[in-house]
């Protein structure tokens, strides 16, 4: 009973595994704007009434386990954490605003799983994404140039 939420008339345990990442997938909800997204997400879902269980923010992307009430579908509350973290990320940071113009932070889509008895691996997973994001990255070739900014890369 503990894992059950409750409205006025109804009974609910909604949980979903979500995914979604910037614009081009640019890596920069990492250094100094990691913290700050964070906190955005944060009061946005708390406004709305869904729990985050366990999130996390990789280089380029957040994956996120969430309860989400079922007064609410979950395109329509992605809509609007998407659309109000852009508004309030460009606010708090306006010299993105020239980086990324339109006002648009994120990119289009997203990815949405249920999860029903699985949680618990759901929340390792998430857990150790960037352990896992790190391991794959040591599989890849390094480039000397990043293809957005044109500098020079930095060898890890």
């Amino acid at each position: 009973m503990k894992d059950k939420n409750s409205l006025a008339h109804t009974m609910w345990n909604c949980k979903y595994h979500i995914v979604f990442a910037p614009k081009y997938r640019r890596q920069i909800i990492y250094g100094k704007y990691k913290k700050s997204i964070g906190q955005i997400i944060r009061d946005l879902c708390e406004r709305k009434g869904v729990t985050i269980h366990e999130a996390n923010g990789c280089p380029d992307h957040i994956h996120m386990l969430v309860s989400i009430p079922p007064k609410i579908s979950v395109s329509q509350f992605m809509g609007y954490l998407k659309g109000k973290s852009s508004l309030m990320i460009f606010d708090r940071h306006a010299n993105l605003k020239y980086k990324y113009g339109n006002r648009k932070f994120w990119c289009r889509g997203f990815y949405a799983d249920t999860v029903g008895r699985n949680r618990r691996q759901i929340q390792e997973y998430i857990r150790n994404q960037l352990r896992e994001d790190f391991m794959g990255d040591q599989l890849t070739l390094f480039e000397e140039y990043d293809p957005f900014t044109g500098q020079k890369n930095k060898k890890k």
